[in-house]
């Protein structure tokens, strides 16, 4: 069972490469939008957090794939290979970039695995576009400001942040202007989401909130109030890991998502691996 959870390997190497599979640009409200498209089957869309991009999905694209879905990654706009033009970054923006995708490749409906930002993204997706959401995986995020703990840095934070400076001077068209995209970045995280109970009620999708118990931005109760608060909600934490769970333990990870991906309506072909 593969484990990095000091983030050491992943700050040498990064995740293993996705398999063969279709990549290509969308453009979209002033930005071209990357995509990576891998296997067939039911269509499972990879967001990923803020500052990384597509290739953080590394350890789950092949497990997805090998379990009968097509997996779908997307560089955020402003990360990874895909561009950005002047506007501020919102949640809002970064959704309707994920709809022209599906929409480029004749998807009308998928299944979301978001991680902090790609998490905030999909649920806000899903509140504006229900019907293109057969449900949501909503990693370590929050829908409001008090959802985020004070920020403390630590060596894992520190060697997952390198290893996004590294992935965005080698991937972006921008390679200089590292420093302006976080500040960007920054200010969309700091401003945005604001859903209330309200807000999160209406979302009539299913959402499995997955929190992790050592979760260094976002706190256990914030996790627990989005899956009271939402209606179709339930909520797992996985023990004894953090943040970056995904490539952490990503073992521990796919075991948690695959069977709510299976139970998805127009999901259940896929079979487990």
């Amino acid at each position: 069972m593969f484990r990095d959870d000091d983030l050491i390997a992943f700050q040498a190497d990064g995740p293993p490469p996705p398999p063969h599979g279709e990549t290509g640009w969308v453009e979209n409200d002033g930005a071209q939008i990357w995509y990576g498209a891998f296997g067939s089957g039911p269509p499972v869309i990879l967001l990923h957090g803020g500052l990384g991009n597509a290739g953080n999905w590394g350890h789950q694209v092949r497990v997805l794939v090998a379990a009968g879905f097509q997996a779908i990654a997307i560089d955020s706009r402003g990360h990874g290979r895909s561009t950005r033009d002047a506007r501020p970054f919102s949640y809002q923006l970064l959704a309707r970039d994920v709809r022209a995708v599906m929409t480029r490749l004749g998807i009308a409906a998928a299944a979301f695995v978001g991680w902090s930002d790609g998490a905030c993204t999909a649920l806000v997706l899903a509140a504006e576009t229900p019907h293109m959401a057969a449900g949501v995986v909503f990693f370590g995020c929050n829908m409001d400001p008090g959802g985020t703990k004070p920020f403390v840095p630590t060596p894992v934070i520190d060697r997952c942040f390198a290893r996004h400076l590294k992935d965005y001077q080698t991937l972006s068209t921008t390679p200089d202007g590292f420093e302006a995209f976080v500040e960007a970045v920054g200010l969309m995280q700091r401003t945005e989401p604001n859903y209330s109970a309200e807000d999160l009620a209406a979302i009539d999708v299913p959402v499995l909130v997955l929190q992790s118990e050592l979760d260094e931005f976002i706190w256990l109760e914030h996790a627990q109030y989005l899956a009271a608060t939402l209606p179709r909600a339930e909520l797992m934490v996985l023990p004894d890991v953090s943040h970056f769970a995904p490539v952490q333990r990503p073992d521990t990870f796919n075991a948690a998502i695959l069977p709510f991906l299976q139970r998805l309506d127009g999901m259940g072909q896929a079979g487990l691996a």
